[in-house]
């Protein structure tokens, strides 16, 4: 495990690839699960403010859904996450023309509506953040529907790590991000000369 500031790092975000292969998995993260996706408490009031910009991209189903439940709702350990439509797909999530879920509210995003990516939960996957009273646990979820991502990603050669740049620098600043680059980087250095 890798430990920076207040952050305890899986050695899997260094030594698994990972790459989305949404021609292959179609977005199914965005519709398998127990639950929505979860959500940071200063995430809720984002959602709030910025529904109106994002609902001409959702579908009637997920509008209404959200109409019933709200921008956000309770999942049964009573933690935060998206309203899902029938137990099933994401409340915000979208159909493109190759039938692939993607997420309306990175729709809205995309087109310069909001500022607001998608939850971190959502931009961070497929890392899970627990967070405990004095630090955060960083791991790698392995799910079946992702092992596309994972070919792709030992294809290309990218670890998770690199994959998730953007919203590792989102979640924890580019200092966090250049010290988990830099630790990486000697450790690779240091089993090389152990061989």
């Amino acid at each position: 495990m890798i430990l920076i500031d207040n952050t305890c790092i899986s050695d899997d975000i260094e030594d698994q690839f990972f790459v989305c292969d949404l021609d292959k998995c179609k977005g199914a993260c965005c519709v398998e699960g127990d639950s929505g996706a979860p959500l940071e408490e200063d995430e809720l009031a984002i959602l709030d403010e910025i529904y109106p910009a994002v609902e001409p991209y959702l579908t009637q189903a997920g509008k209404d859904i959200i109409a019933k439940e709200g921008t956000y709702t309770k999942d049964w350990d009573g933690d935060y996450v998206t309203p899902v439509i029938n137990g099933r797909e994401c409340a915000y999530a979208i159909y493109d023309q190759k039938g692939i879920l993607k997420c309306g509210i990175e729709a809205a995003f995309l087109d310069g509506k909001i500022g607001y990516k998608k939850p971190i939960s959502c931009h961070l996957y497929p890392i899970r953040v627990t967070k405990y009273e004095q630090y955060h646990a960083l791991n790698y979820d392995r799910w079946e529907i992702c092992n596309p991502a994972c070919s792709l990603g030992a294809a290309l050669g990218v670890p998770v790590y690199k994959f998730l740049k953007e919203p590792l620098i989102r979640a924890y600043g580019t200092n966090w991000y250049d010290q988990l680059t830099q630790e990486i980087d000697e450790r690779q250095e240091s089993r090389l000369r152990e061989k």
